[in-house]
């Protein structure tokens, strides 16, 4: 598989290194750091930042919405339900049911809006045949649907306690940090001193000396940058509610990853299978062709030219040489035996030695992987080292193989011109799908002017392949 070079590639992977370190050298500031050494605290930018705004935003339009979902989710199932005993029971319920899905999808477009939390739609209806009674049961029986009128009833009092909480912190902080403006409406309006702070029959506190005034504008400035964070807590059960709710549930999020990695596995297989076939073709069999027809002039020949019959044969004898050298080629492709027998070990050093440039190699493993992802490591490896023969231009490159608790890691690094980049439709990108299909890991960090390092993570013995 051809590997082109010559863009850039993500975050390095190295052994000892998780994805969260960046390429030796590669500063991880972003351009405008400097600037933002001059911007106010997190703590006091908060009250004034969208995201704030967004949320508080939220929390405000989750009650009347919960409020009027809840009442249309209890008034029809309830109606549903108690029609049960007519065959209009099992409609009206199936209305209610949709309509539940209905706001679930309003809900997921509100939390993408104001949250910015992104959440898949969950699996479709799958009705059998077309109707009204295939669509029924397919609402009845989708689990979609049940988990939309859970969130509909559960999300009402939830609705109410944060929306309470939310603007009461939210108006006490704002009305507090403002009272110095506006405690004179007291005095002039009210007929008293100013906020009343306590009072009984005998006696009464109001805020009306210059410090008392301070001291309820500091505490309402405390009020005020602490729900920022107060309705950030309170919207985190929010996202909670609407991401294990209202998405797709984790088997059918498995069952489609399970069935988008087939498809790239059976791709793959028929792309061998086809190479293999064409190998045959154009190599061994072309080959064998033409040796037996030189065989059959030579046996034609035995009797009135011997010698020239013998040269026949002789080339025949190094063509039989060539073409079992091609199955060998072959067979190595497909699995090579040194891999069955030996391991990894000696199986990637045996691939090492053909690579056009020294490569070290070091397996560190005390046990050997499952064979599946035995082989899949082999091919990694392999493909990786005829990409750098073919595009790297190094001087040297080396493979490093270890275990890491239930996971293979694999490392081949080289010190070529780098810049190679997966996300361009390259061979890796290939080699990536490969491995996501097997819940493999592809890491690239290859910058412009090298070095490259490939760092690909497999598990130990993966559940997809039994």
């Amino acid at each position: 598989m051809a590997m082109e070079y010559g863009q850039e590639y993500g975050p390095e992977y190295g052994r000892g290194h998780g994805p969260a370190h960046g390429p030796h050298g590669v500063s991880r500031h972003p351009a405008g750091t400097g600037d933002r050494r001059h911007r106010p605290p997190a703590g006091l930018r908060a009250p004034f930042e969208a995201r704030s705004l967004g949320e508080f935003a939220y929390v405000l339009l989750s009650l009347p919405l919960s409020v009027l979902v809840f009442t249309f989710a209890v008034t029809a199932v309830s109606l549903g339900a108690g029609l049960l005993v007519t065959f209009l029971g099992v409609p009206v319920l199936a209305a209610a049911l949709a309509g539940c899905r209905g706001f679930g999808a309003l809900e997921r477009a509100r939390a993408r809006g104001l949250l910015g939390l992104e959440v898949a739609a969950p699996e479709p209806l799958r009705a059998r045949k077309r109707g009204v009674l295939a669509w029924t049961g397919a609402v009845l029986k989708s689990g979609a649907s049940w988990r939309a009128l859970l969130y509909a009833v559960l999300h009402l009092p939830w609705a109410v306690f944060s929306f309470t909480v939310a603007v009461a912190v939210w108006t006490t902080g704002w009305a507090m940090l403002t009272y110095p403006l506006w405690f004179w409406v007291f005095p002039t309006y009210a007929g008293q001193d100013g906020l009343q702070l306590y009072g009984d029959t005998t006696h009464r506190i109001y805020l009306d000396n210059p410090f008392e005034i301070t001291v309820t504008a500091l505490v309402g400035l405390l009020f005020a940058l602490a729900a920022p964070w107060i309705v950030r807590g309170l919207t985190t059960v929010d996202r909670l509610l609407v991401h294990g709710l209202l998405g797709p549930s984790r088997l059918v999020t498995r069952v489609v990853e399970l069935e988008s990695d087939r498809g790239v596995v059976v791709d793959t297989a028929a792309a061998d299978l086809r190479r293999i076939e064409r190998d045959l073709h154009d190599g061994a069999q072309a080959r064998l062709v033409g040796l037996a027809m030189d065989l059959g002039l030579a046996k034609e020949k035995l009797r009135e030219d011997p010698k020239a019959a013998a040269r026949m044969v002789d080339e025949a004898h190094d063509e039989v040489k060539t073409v079992l050298q091609e199955l060998r080629d072959l067979a190595r492709g497909i699995h090579p035996a040194v891999l069955t027998d030996r391991g990894l070990d000696a199986a990637l050093s045996s691939v090492a030695s053909r690579c056009t440039v020294p490569v070290r190699v070091d397996v560190d493993l005390t046990e050997r992987p499952a064979p599946a992802i035995e082989g899949i490591a082999y091919f990694t490896v392999s493909e990786l080292l005829q990409n750098i023969s073919k595009h790297s231009h190094a001087r040297s490159a080396a493979v490093e193989v270890w275990r890491t608790e239930n996971r293979l890691m694999l490392q081949v690094a080289d010190d070529g011109v780098g810049g190679a980049d997966a996300a361009a439709g390259s061979g890796l990108a290939g080699l990536a799908e490969r491995l996501d299909a097997v819940d493999g890991i592809l890491v690239v960090d290859s910058p412009a002017g090298g070095p490259t390092r490939v760092t690909a993570e497999l598990p130990w013995r993966s559940d997809r392949l039994g």
